[in-house]
């Protein structure tokens, strides 16, 4: 069969290289992505992605952008390396006849990957929303806190500043879970996670294999270095639009804190029925172009790495010392 065997290692060390190097490019992105989906209509503290990153800056810092972005270079490696080892495996499964994969066969494949990849990718996202939106609801109580004492003071201006939240770390807010939850705790919102990982790859592998398979220059070559790229970004940004929806979903059902007067959820179906009836269908589209903003350049990045087979090169290099 002409279809080269799978190295799994490279595969893995390819997802993990891309992945560390993709989130350390576009995480601010991936920060505005997630306050703004969290914000609802009567506490909007942000009007876009560049007024949320500058009110970041102004209150929490220039590495107030990377809360959280431990925890995701931590698991991104594992999470990339399993969705695109995944995929790679379905598709070599599904087809050993050795015909061309057919659309439905791409999208079975993909289906299995955004299964397999839930694993990481649920506790990975529910540590980093938490690190994420904990600068949104800090300050929002702060101003909350400075209009309730200029109320009380009759208009004049606040002595004292409300004293600054502890801010939760990552270890911390693994312990707390693990011991009022258990391990289901950092599986919340799990199936919110597969409505929007299992959708997502359907779409952007397929889209992603037959648009880099039109800038292949024969059949058994691989695409040009800018062509794997443009073909990430493109179908990345499709996909990740297309599921925004789902994005927004678990982004709310996965935040434990609250802002004041934000809603609930008690599930998928609540959280979607209370979005569409307090803020309209157009709150399901929050964040979805930071989205394609951070899926782009993530999943063009990802695919270079994984098509230039850099993974391959080092692992040749340890097994061929003379080289």
């Amino acid at each position: 069969m002409a279809d080269k065997q799978i190295s799994l290692p490279a595969k893995l060390i390819n997802g993990g290289i891309a992945g560390l190097i993709g989130v350390t490019c576009v995480f601010p992105i991936d920060l505005a992505k997630t306050r703004l989906q969290n914000q609802q209509n009567g506490q909007r503290m942000y009007t876009s992605m560049s007024d949320c990153l500058i009110k970041t800056i102004r209150s929490e810092g220039y590495f107030g952008m990377y809360r959280g972005a431990a925890v995701n270079l931590t698991l991104v490696t594992p999470e990339k390396a399993i969705k695109l080892a995944a995929n790679d495996f379905f598709r070599h499964q599904l087809s050993k006849d050795g015909q061309k994969l057919t659309l439905l066969k791409e999208m079975l494949a993909g289906c299995g990957a955004g299964t397999c990849q839930v694993i990481v990718t649920t506790p990975m996202e529910m540590l980093k929303i938490q690190l994420q939106d904990a600068g949104r609801i800090a300050a929002q109580r702060k101003i909350l806190a400075a209009q309730g004492q200029l109320s009380a003071q009759g208009g004049a201006q606040p002595s004292v500043e409300a004293a600054a939240a502890p801010r939760p770390t990552a270890t911390q807010l693994t312990r707390d879970l693990l011991r009022s939850r258990g391990i289901a705790g950092l599986y919340k919102g799990l199936g919110a996670t597969l409505l929007r990982d299992v959708p997502f790859s359907v779409v952007y592998f397929p889209l992603f294999a037959n648009l880099n398979q039109l800038g292949r220059p024969a059949s058994e070559e691989k695409s040009p270095f800018y062509v794997s790229f443009l073909a990430g970004c493109v179908a990345g940004s499709a996909a990740a639009v297309a599921v925004n929806p789902c994005d927004v979903v678990k982004t709310r059902l996965q935040s434990l804190q609250r802002g004041v007067n934000e809603d609930t959820y008690s599930g998928f179906l609540d959280c979607a029925r209370k979005i569409l009836r307090h803020e309209g269908p157009s709150a399901f589209l929050k964040g979805a172009y930071c989205r394609a903003l951070v899926i782009a350049p993530l999943f063009g990045i990802a695919q270079v790495v994984y098509f230039l087979g850099i993974a391959e090169s080092l692992l040749g290099l340890l097994q061929d010392p003379q080289a």
